[in-house]
């Protein structure tokens, strides 16, 4: 009597007569079935509807996309069978669904883009060195520069990053790696910051500090405090995640060899997650470069330069363009159009710089660290 050992995956590829591996890439007569289907369906959805006398583009874009799913579903079942009908199906769904998340994005940057650069174009560089001490309402967006509230979003952020980063880290490893009675009220503090309206930390620091000196009480540093607040909570709870990513056996072999728990994590669980926490911190950044409310109420904004942040008021690109659409002149509201485009190409960049920062997974050496051991080693 022979008995059949079933491995995973056996009984369903039984049941369909198809035990074929999951393609990676679709080969070119799927693509070419899948391109036929998706012509059939929308010849026949735009019939239909043309028939029945409805102009409903949305209407239209869901009847296809549904009358698509039941054509390419049938065509692949006949051709592959069921289990790789199911998975071409959910492959199609995933895509379509991530598409329809990227769209909206796509759309905006592609608006701001098509607004601003212009703006940016016919002043450059000028409107990416001057600021707005000699622009007028009448004047051309080419007299406008943008410079001074670069530079006072820089260091404001900067201000709040430096706040924000070792306190967030910090909480972060509290919570998982030391624990106590009060981890569960961090954690809870955290998640509950996370859905805080950005105006209420301004009108935390504006009550504090500005409040009981009055204007003078206006400036850069007050904005950073703010921004703080507002970046806080991302920094703590990506921080956390990114700290159990470490395996434990990292901590079992460094408590194994004598080492006490603090040196254990300031010199193996914090190095071995140092491109996580740095992809954390500047996500946090990102999160709070293009807030408008808070620094609203504590920078107050300024047409100058003034570099010091410790002192009077400061501008903010996001105040500028708060300030700039407002105008009912033409001239103001481009130049408002290339301080956004500026502030999007900001955030583009943070974003980016945190997926490269991300994409070395934690515990894995550097290019430097490695070349570094070489050196040594062959010394």
């Amino acid at each position: 009597m022979s008995v059949k050992l079933d491995t995973p995956g056996t009984s369903a590829a039984a049941e369909t007569g198809d035990d074929r591996p999951r393609q990676a890439a679709l080969p070119r007569a799927d693509l070419s079935d899948l391109g036929l289907s998706a012509l059939a369906a929308g010849a026949g959805v735009w019939v239909l509807l043309h028939l029945a006398g409805w102009d409903a583009p949305f209407g239209f874009v869901v009847c296809w996309f549904a009358a698509f799913l039941a054509i390419y579903g049938v065509v692949t079942h006949s051709q592959h069978g069921l289990l790789v009908m199911k998975d071409r199906l959910a492959t199609v769904a995933i895509t379509a669904g991530t598409a329809a998340a990227l769209l909206p994005l796509f759309l905006i940057v592609l608006f701001v883009l098509r607004k601003g650069f212009p703006v940016v174009v016919r002043g450059f560089p000028h409107f990416l060195t001057h600021d707005l001490k000699q622009f007028g309402p009448t004047d051309p967006s080419t007299r406008a520069g943008v410079a001074h509230s670069i530079i006072g979003n820089l260091e404001q952020v900067g201000i709040a990053t430096a706040i924000t980063v070792p306190i967030g880290i910090l909480a972060a490893t509290y919570l998982n790696e030391v624990g106590g009675r009060y981890a569960s009220v961090v954690r809870t503090v955290a998640a509950a910051m996370t859905g805080l309206p950005t105006i209420i930390a301004g009108l935390l620091v504006y009550a504090a500090l500005i409040f009981p000196v009055g204007v003078a009480g206006f400036r850069g540093f007050a904005g950073g405090l703010a921004l703080s607040v507002v970046m806080l909570p991302t920094v703590v709870r990506a921080s956390e995640e990114v700290l159990r990513i470490v395996h434990d056996s990292l901590r079992e072999a460094a408590l194994a060899l004598g080492a006490p728990e603090w040196r254990m994590v300031t010199l193996v669980v914090l190095p071995t997650a140092r491109a996580g926490l740095i992809t954390a911190a500047i996500l946090g950044v990102a999160r709070a470069i293009g807030e408008t409310a808070p620094v609203l109420l504590t920078v107050f904004g300024s047409k100058t330069w003034n570099p010091n942040p410790f002192h009077a008021a400061q501008a903010n690109l996001t105040i500028t363009i708060y300030e700039l659409q407002r105008s009912p002149t033409a001239q103001n509201v481009a130049v408002a159009w290339g301080a956004a485009l500026v502030l999007v190409v900001l955030v583009l960049i943070l974003f980016t710089l945190a997926r490269v920062l991300g994409a070395r997974r934690p515990g894995t050496e550097s290019r430097i660290s490695r070349l570094r051991r070489q050196l040594f080693t062959n010394r």
